[in-house]
C-alpha cells in the first residue's frame, strides 16, 4: 500500500510537496524523504505529531528518545512503521523540522493506494521554495514581539486596558470587600 502526504507551510504561500511512501515504511524514511524535498540537513532534532481535525497535537514520533519519565508510549521514528499511527484518508500531522523556534510543515494523508508498494519515497509535486531550515533568532524574536504587541492591541482595543482604577468603578462598589 502507498500513502500519499500532502505537505505545506504557514511560512510560504507557494511552498507544497506530495511525498508518495511505502504505508509500511519508517517514520525515519519518511521524515529523510521530506528533509531531502525540501533541501534540508538531517542533523536537526525532529519530530512528527498526529494531530485531531483541528491541528491539536495528539501523539509525538520523536527521532530519539529524550528519556523522559512517562507512562505514555514513546514512538521512536526508526521503530514506527507509518502504518501502525496513520491509517486514514484525511489524517492530519506536524513535522517540526526547528524545535527551537517550534517551525513546522503540516501534512495530510491525501490518498492511499492499495495494492501496490515503494521500494523507496517519492518526491511526486515540488511547488515553491521551502522557508529556510534556520532563521537568524534576532530577526525570529522580533517577529514574535510584533506580533505579542498586535495580540495586546487587539486585545485591549477589544477589552480595554488592564490597568484598574478605582475611580471607575460605580458608586457604593469603592468600599466592596
Amino acid at each position: 500500500m502507498i500513502y500519499r502526504f500532502k505537505i505545506v507551510s504557514d511560512e510560504v504561500d507557494n511552498f507544497r510537496r506530495e511525498i508518495e511512501i511505502d504505508a509500511d515504511a519508517s517514520f525515519l524514511v519518511l521524515r529523510n524523504a521530506i528533509l531531502d524535498s525540501v533541501g534540508y540537513t538531517k542533523d536537526e532534532m525532529n519530530s512528527f505529531f498526529l494531530c485531531d481535525d483541528d491541528w491539536g497535537k495528539r501523539e509525538e514520533v520523536t527521532l530519539e528518545d529524550m528519556g523522559t519519565n512517562t507512562d505514555e508510549d514513546i514512538w521512536l521514528m526508526d521503530d514506527t512503521h507509518i502504518n501502525e499511527l496513520v491509517e486514514e484518508e484525511g489524517q492530519r500531522l506536524i513535522f517540526m523540522f526547528d524545535y527551537l523556534t517550534e517551525r513546522s510543515f503540516f501534512m495530510e494523508l491525501k490518498k492511499i493506494i492499495p495494492g501496490k508498494t515503494l521500494l523507496d519515497p517519492l518526491c511526486t509535486r515540488k511547488e515553491g521554495k521551502a522557508p529556510k531550515q534556520h532563521v537568524d533568532l534576532d530577526a525570529f524574536d522580533a517577529k514574535v514581539d510584533k506580533r505579542i504587541a498586535t495580540d495586546l492591541a487587539i486585545d485591549e482595543e477589544l477589552y480595554g486596558d488592564t490597568q484598574f482604577n478605582m475611580d471607575e468603578l460605580p458608586e457604593g462598589m469603592e468600599d466592596f470587600n
